[in-house]
């Protein structure tokens, strides 16, 4: 894209009302404000024309020249969410009579099961800070925090962006709680067991950490997500865990441990902060491959 192209994008009145709406009135956070600014200033780069004369046969050349560029699935879905709801939004408004985006039949995703750390690959996993401080020289309160950072991931099933966001008020002793602000910034309450929560106190008393960020850097500012990556990268270089895994997975792990021992699919859905059931339900067909595997290897007659 030209920067003159980028400038005319930036000075469409439509657009611009667009983000206005999804900032203030959606609550949009500023990665879904940057994901659907990038999605509308691509397509409208490419077609060059003008929104009001785009038709369902410009977002259909579209829609081929992105699968003809083999780009993902999830990318060109993304894409397309933008888009219908900028149309959307442009029809309720009454500015266009119809949505020409709603006439396209979007590729379906791929359906991927979440790789899930087992128990005791989480307890080595957890162990590994400290294990590691025995051998360093000069003890300090930051692998109380890569422990208190990865047994409140863990403990609670949290988004990576709502763990970085959290204050030291979100946490609660008394009710075993945490306060979090989701996507959309929807608030909702996430009980913390009690192995995460003497942990956060340990490193809390330790780091001197009594109000403003909960987790944070060297500096003494919040930590940020990609240092969080880091500390993860790290210690699972000394652990026998043979797959490299990101935050989220220790989320996926979470939610997966609570529906292998009872747990009610709602439940585990209010705890993820999933706005569809239809989204927390992936984790039901990881256990029953797990289930599978477990039949397989133990039934005489499998």
């Amino acid at each position: 894209m030209t920067k003159a192209d980028a400038r005319a994008v930036k000075k469409d009145s439509l657009a611009e009302e667009f983000f206005r709406y999804l900032a203030i009135e959606r609550n949009a956070s500023a990665r879904t404000l940057k994901a659907y600014r990038h999605a509308l200033e691509a397509f409208s780069a490419e077609s060059k024309t003008p929104w009001k004369r785009c038709t369902a046969d410009h977002f259909r050349d579209y829609l081929f020249g992105l699968m003809k560029r083999a780009q993902a699935r999830t990318y060109v879905r993304l894409q397309f969410s933008a888009l219908r709801t900028f149309y959307g939004f442009l029809v309720a408004r009454k500015k266009f009579p119809r949505d020409p985006v709603r006439e396209l039949q979007l590729p379906k995703l791929e359906k991927k099961l979440p790789l899930v750390l087992t128990r005791p690959q989480i307890e080595e996993l957890l162990a590994a800070p400290l294990k590691m401080e025995k051998n360093r020289a000069a003890p300090s309160w930051m692998p109380l925090r890569d422990v208190a950072i990865m047994e409140l991931f863990y403990s609670s099933g949290l988004r990576l962006a709502e763990l970085t966001a959290l204050d030291v008020a979100d946490v609660d002793l008394y009710t075993e709680s945490v306060r979090v602000f989701g996507k959309g910034r929807k608030e909702r309450v996430c009980p913390v067991g009690l192995p995460a929560l003497e942990v956060i106190s340990r490193y809390r008393s330790a780091a001197d950490v009594h109000k403003g960020p909960l987790f944070i850097n060297k500096s003494r500012r919040r930590i940020s997500a990609r240092s969080i990556w880091l500390i993860l990268k790290r210690y699972l270089r000394h652990t026998s865990i043979p797959i490299s895994i990101s935050p989220h997975k220790l989320r996926h792990s979470f939610a997966t441990h609570m529906l292998d021992r009872g747990a009610d699919l709602r439940s585990v859905q209010a705890l993820l902060g999933h706005a569809s059931l239809s989204t927390t339900q992936i984790y039901t067909h990881v256990t029953v491959e797990r289930l599978k595997k477990a039949y397989s290897s133990a039934h005489p007659r499998a």
